[in-house]
């Protein structure tokens, strides 16, 4: 099987099946179809090795995420990989576990693998490391860093919005002691959920406690354990939000672990809207992020870069929305 055997098959000439396969120059989306088509019909498969050397390009992009045992993150490759196949490209992830060493390597393997571009979903990023990409004229697109420079493009999640929410719906229940459970203090997202809580405190006419701001470690382990302190206070909170929805199904097994129960005890906010929060017992309210809108902006942001459509340093904003569910109920007593 080879390009001729495509380009017959698709009435087109072998010129512009391997423009549509190596995407170097715009095709109309019928010829497209039609070499897809025929591509598929014969099981034609391109020989990348070939396709880098001729275009210049490996026709892959990175992904760079903190935590693949996240729900969170494999839904954005999920829908990222759909979206890059469809535009003839490949996705290489690399998982950082939030350690900052683990990016140096993460990094060497896009640079390795001569991606054309890479998505950055965590903050724990030296700036050297930017650098090194910059240099190396690799479009970067990042979430929630805010970082400026050469071939940079940012994704920001409205968090501002989604906590206000959150707030005045618990504030609405009765709720004036509410606790925050952030995730590491080292990543730029949880900062900004911490000091939108605190806002939305003041905003609310609340007073802020040191004692009701937590710190956990974006997982299930991490929200037990921030709960529990929280349940050893002299005036415990009446509701509590989680930085994300893992922390908020670790802080609900501590409230049931110490007899109590949610929200006829206390009320629980999470963060993310992952899958598994629906099937939850109660279901858990929590603020909705849609991850398929960061895949696409992010996708959009790369393809763009790499294919010089469009100049570098474009910004995407991502809208948040309180999802209620059975996790919370009007303040007890």
């Amino acid at each position: 099987m080879n390009i001729r055997e495509v380009a017959k098959k698709a009435g087109v000439s072998t010129a512009t099946v391997s423009r549509v396969v190596n995407g170097t120059v715009p095709v109309s989306a019928q010829i497209v179809r039609q070499v897809r088509s025929a591509i598929k019909s014969l099981g034609y498969y391109p020989n990348t090795h070939a396709r880098t050397l001729g275009s210049g390009r490996s026709h892959m992009y990175g992904l760079i995420i903190s935590d693949i045992a996240n729900p969170f993150f494999p839904d954005i490759a999920k829908r990222f990989e759909h979206i890059a196949v469809e535009h003839g490209q490949e996705l290489l992830i690399a998982n950082t576990d939030y350690q900052p060493k683990r990016m140096q390597v993460c990094v060497r393997r896009m640079l390795e693998r001569k991606v054309d571009g890479v998505a950055i979903m965590t903050s724990e990023m030296d700036p050297k490391l930017v650098q090194l990409l910059n240099r190396r004229g690799v479009p970067i697109v990042f979430l929630d860093t805010g970082r400026v420079g050469p071939n940079i493009s940012n994704i920001f999640i409205d968090y501002v919005s989604g906590i206000e929410q959150a707030m005045d719906h618990l504030v609405s229940l009765g709720h004036t002691k509410i606790a925050f459970v952030s995730g590491p203090r080292t990543l730029s997202s949880a900062k900004i959920r911490s000091n939108a809580f605190v806002l939305s405190l003041e905003k609310n006419g609340l007073r802020h406690s040191a004692n009701y701001m937590q710190i956990g470690n974006h997982r299930i382990d991490g929200g037990q354990v921030a709960m529990a302190r929280l349940l050893k206070l002299s005036s415990p909170p009446t509701a509590v939000m989680a930085s994300n929805d893992l922390t908020a199904i670790g802080m609900m097994r501590a409230i049931h672990a110490a007899g109590l129960r949610v929200p006829d005890d206390i009320s629980v906010v999470g963060f993310d809207d992952i899958e598994i929060s629906n099937f939850l017992q109660p279901p858990l309210s929590t603020i909705r992020v849609p991850r398929a809108e960061i895949a696409v902006s992010a996708f959009t942001a790369l393809y763009a870069a790499s294919h010089k459509h469009v100049n570098s340093g474009k910004e995407y904003r991502i809208s948040t929305e309180l999802v209620v569910r059975q996790t919370t109920g009007l303040v007890k007593g």
